[in-house]
């Protein structure tokens, strides 16, 4: 028999730490549960399980981090904008059990010398995994700050050789109506875009985890996309197809309110949704509003990606 020690087991045999912490769906998918009733034996206690959560590493620390207060694992977990699986924050978390996230692939193409398919355990290793603590501003008005684990996407898109044609990255995620909800919220399957020099900038992360652990279905696993400096929409979750194209691609919330939702999507608090002010936010876990940062509090990362633009007529 072979016994695998740690360091001998794939990511794609972890059992992500959302599904350790509900006790009875991870006891009934193991067959557990009728054989602890039977044999009258006491049921594992759900500290016990969550004490065995996975953990993702080796982790570089990265300079890009903030030093502000982390927000609690339980709610960046359970309050959640995943719209394929319900329009309530509490139904990601809820529902988000049913999608299989491995086997997994991304598939790179589009304007590229070397389009090629990763298999998910093959991102894992393609560059140092870092731990970066981002803010993460709603366009709803309320935000967290979460330490992802990833690393930078123009390590993955290096690999593919972007053609001098390509301007733009578009990244498309999994739709599978057998497990995500048919409401017509959206034009499925959920797509999004980013100019190439935002796609190659440092800040622009491909997550695979948060809190050092692997990344939970309803935070986007097995790999989504994080863009501090823009409203949280902007990072797509489950990304099947990452293409680089020569023109804008059209993106999901765009789609839907034009009006609403513009291509850039950068915080910015002089600019106002139309229903409600961006000039405040809420932190998840406090009752006061603070002020809305400029690009997030990236500013000085990120300004002169901007540089001369009307950011009003380009919201």
């Amino acid at each position: 028999m072979l016994i695998q020690r740690p360091s001998d087991i794939l990511p794609s045999e972890i059992t992500p730490r959302a599904r350790f912490e509900d006790r009875r769906r991870f006891l009934r998918d193991a067959g557990l549960l009728f054989a602890a009733g039977a044999l009258g034996g006491a049921l594992p206690s759900a500290e016990a399980a969550t004490n065995a959560a996975p953990k993702l590493g080796p982790l570089t620390a990265s300079p890009f981090s903030t030093s502000e207060e982390k927000t609690p694992y339980k709610a960046v977990t359970t309050y959640n904008n995943y719209y394929e699986f319900g329009t309530d924050k509490s139904d990601p978390a809820e529902n988000a059990g049913r999608l299989a996230t491995r086997p997994w692939t991304v598939r790179v193409e589009g304007f590229a010398g070397k389009p090629r398919t990763f298999d998910i355990d093959e991102l894992l290793r393609l560059a140092p995994l870092e731990e970066r603590i981002y803010r993460l501003r709603c366009v709803e008005g309320w935000s967290m700050v979460i330490p992802w684990v990833g690393f930078p996407l123009a390590s993955l898109l290096k690999q593919v050789e972007p053609l001098g044609s390509a301007k733009y990255v578009e990244f498309v995620t999994l739709y599978d109506p057998k497990v995500m909800s048919r409401l017509p919220v959206l034009d499925w399957p959920y797509a999004e875009g980013l100019r190439l020099d935002e796609a190659m900038h440092p800040l622009t992360l491909l997550a695979m985890g948060l809190y050092g652990e692997v990344l939970p279905n309803q935070n986007g696993a097995p790999i989504r996309l994080v863009v501090p400096w823009k409203y949280g929409f902007k990072s797509a979750k489950s990304i099947v197809t990452i293409r680089l194209t020569d023109k804008q691609p059209a993106t999901a919330w765009n789609k839907a309110a034009k009006h609403e939702y513009g291509f850039y999507s950068n915080v910015n608090p002089q600019v106002d949704h139309p229903r409600w002010s961006q000039a405040t936010e809420r932190r998840i876990g406090e009752f006061r509003k603070r002020p809305t940062l400029m690009f997030n509090g990236y500013a000085e990362q990120v300004a002169s990606l901007y540089q001369g633009m009307d950011l009003r007529a380009n919201f």
